[in-house]
């Protein structure tokens, strides 16, 4: 009886393993677990990233094959290292330290030695690396640019770090992941999945074959093609208008919000972040804190939005019935606050809603912020009243826009005030330089092309966004496609548009009109101040120029801002109007503007600051 039930405890034992290790063999198949073991060795098989291409099917991103020179550290032996670094290219130090790097990460898994060999190297390299064990060349593919343009949007590739690593446990030590951009924004379509191969070795560290005859292996899959919503003549046109000048441009298509061009000067040409001197042309790029070519002024670049802020006030005051159209306020070359009189470049005068806009009265539309205020019985409810409408229109917070950076802007509240002057103790008059977009309001350009989208649409707008298309399949994404709607009444935005149609016709904006084309449009003259040596100076102005066209049908809502650009309609004006006559009717008819725009910089008024020449307005007169 004993031995029959120490036979029985025997025999269930051995079926217990058994059925233990039957389940881990056959079912139990985890690539984290197989990685784990030291006698299997993954080769990756990477895809080609996806082509990206421009609204017309242009394309804009392919791929170049590049060569990166692998380590295994376990597997290294003995080497005469001097002969080898003068193979790869690289220094002793440089080759220890990321010997010892790679060993760190780990001794079994492969690390990137040296990356991105040119097709010369790899010739020359590929017969001579079997005399190096634990080293091999692996197969990847680099970004090949098809323009020069479109940086700040497109993005830019680099190799993962440690907190990608311990985020996503599909990386390793070595890859490739979207840094910036687009390539960030759609890695996981971009990318494609990598392929793996799994060798099994033997006591001796042989190859000896598959692991399990490669039931465990995959195929990489090729990553997506994207369409974006960008207009590649378009971009690559402003992207030139830009040269010598600084700020942001911003072009949406009003009926879809597909952003058309997104322009951040200065910039870079993008085939500056591929290859072995990436990190070299990385450091010039990010270590240049004047001109700040990294810095995307498009969608980060705060500032006071300026006169087309005015439009905005207009409709918030023809909202809540403080105004009609035709409600007139007197300009006495400027208007009082207090007893401090504030400047009006109009030429005075009585001013109705449309000459208001038109001739850009500040003393119109202090009047008018002023009654929106004088409606309510106490200013936070007034503030409130304003700020809901404001914010209605996309300002003051993300837009939600298919971008990974950005910045909010502001509007601000009752609470703002109420920090900086008390509860109950701050009227309309200490904040009236909101009425003509200055003050404490700020935006970006992509806010304020958004806002001008929505007054081109007559009281809606639609989430900006950058991706149209994926493997050539239109994106149905609610977010995108859904109209977000404004808190004014269509029927009050006529007025605003007429007002904003004779800015071309017989406003501050007529000397820069496109012929054939209808286009609504409001300058913006927004003052520019720094510290010098700890004291605030005004610098020159910046330009600011928001429009669409045409005015009944449009197809175009685009922001200019130029910082140092003098007057809204000098360099912002004429910028846009070339922009909307490039993209209306794919020629430019004013050749000679076109000439002044391209070659004209304001290098010499960025470079005021540190050579102490002084600034000046109104230098001389396009």
């Amino acid at each position: 009886m004993k031995k029959l039930l120490l036979s029985s405890i025997i025999v269930l034992i051995g079926i217990t393993f058994i059925g233990r290790l039957s389940y881990l063999q056959i079912f139990s198949f985890s690539p984290n677990q197989v990685l784990e073991d030291t006698a299997i060795k993954a080769i990756y098989d990477y895809p080609e990233r996806g082509y990206i291409y421009d609204r017309n099917g242009l394309l804009l991103v392919g791929n170049d094959p590049a060569y990166d020179v692998m380590v295994i550290p376990r597997e290294v032996k003995p080497l005469d290292t001097l002969e080898f670094c003068q193979l790869i290219g690289v220094e002793k130090e440089a080759f220890i330290r990321k010997l010892n790097k790679a060993r760190i990460y780990s001794p079994r898994l492969p690390s990137v030695l040296v990356p991105q060999l040119s097709k010369e190297d790899y010739a020359r390299l590929q017969e001579k690396m079997r005399k190096y064990e634990g080293f091999y060349i692996q197969k990847r593919s680099l970004r090949y640019y098809n323009t020069n343009a479109a940086a700040n949007v497109l993005g830019y590739i680099r190799e993962v770090n440690e907190r990608d690593l311990q985020k996503n446990p599909y990386y390793v030590q070595g890859e490739l992941t979207g840094g910036t951009g687009v390539e960030q924004q759609y890695e996981e379509i971009l990318r494609g999945r990598k392929g793996v191969q799994y060798i099994q070795k033997d006591r001796f560290n042989r190859d000896i074959g598959p692991y399990k005859g490669g039931i465990l292996d995959t195929l990489p899959q090729q990553g997506k093609e994207i369409t974006l919503t960008l207009d590649k003549i378009l971009q690559e046109y402003g992207e030139r208008l830009m040269n010598g000048k600084r700020g942001g441009i911003v072009a949406i298509e009003p009926s879809s919000g597909e952003i058309l061009a997104m322009i951040s000067g200065p910039t870079y040409d993008p085939a500056l972040l591929v290859g072995r001197e990436r990190s070299r042309n990385y450091s010039k790029l990010h270590y240049d804190t004047i001109a700040k070519p990294l810095f995307d002024r498009s969608i980060s670049a705060e500032g006071s939005p300026g006169s087309p802020f005015k439009t905005l006030n207009a409709l918030v005051a023809l909202q809540e019935g403080v105004i009609q159209p035709s409600t007139t306020i007197k300009c006495y070359n400027g208007f009082y606050v207090g007893r401090t009189k504030r400047g009006c470049h109009c030429g005075g005068g009585t001013r109705n809603l449309n000459s208001g806009i038109y001739n850009s009265c500040n003393a119109y539309f202090a009047g008018t912020f002023r009654k929106i205020y004088e409606k309510f019985p106490t200013t936070d409810e007034g503030q409130d009243t304003w700020e809901k409408h404001i914010k209605s229109f996309g300002l003051g917070n993300f837009l939600g826009y298919d971008l990974p950076t950005g910045r909010p802007g502001r509007i601000p509240g009752k609470e703002y005030y109420d920090k900086w002057y008390g509860d109950n103790r701050w009227a309309s008059s200490y904040i009236i330089s909101n009425s003509i977009g200055q003050g404490e309001v700020a935006v970006t350009p992509v806010q304020l092309a958004n806002m001008t989208a929505a007054i081109a649409n007559r009281g809606f707008y639609f989430t900006p966004h950058i991706l149209k298309k994926v493997e050539g399949e239109n994106i149905e994404n609610p977010h995108f496609t859904a109209p977000k709607y404004t808190t004014i009444d269509r029927k009050h935005f006529e007025p605003v548009v007429q007002g904003m149609a004779d800015v071309y016709n017989k406003g501050t904006a007529r000397w820069v009109q496109v012929p054939g084309i209808e286009i609504a449009g409001k300058t913006g003259t927004v003052e520019n101040y720094t510290k010098i040596d700890g004291e605030k100076t005004q610098l020159t102005d910046h330009s600011v120029f928001v429009a669409f066209a045409p005015v009944d049908n449009p197809k175009i809502a685009l922001a200019v801002y130029i910082e140092n650009g003098y007057y809204g309609s000098r360099y912002a004006g004429h910028i846009a109007s070339l922009l909307i006559e490039k993209y209306l009717k794919g020629e430019i008819s004013r050749k000679d503007l076109e000439k002044r725009m391209l070659e004209k910089t304001l290098e010499h008024e960025y470079a005021k600051p540190y050579s102490g020449e002084e600034f000046k307005i109104n230098e001389y007169v396009w």
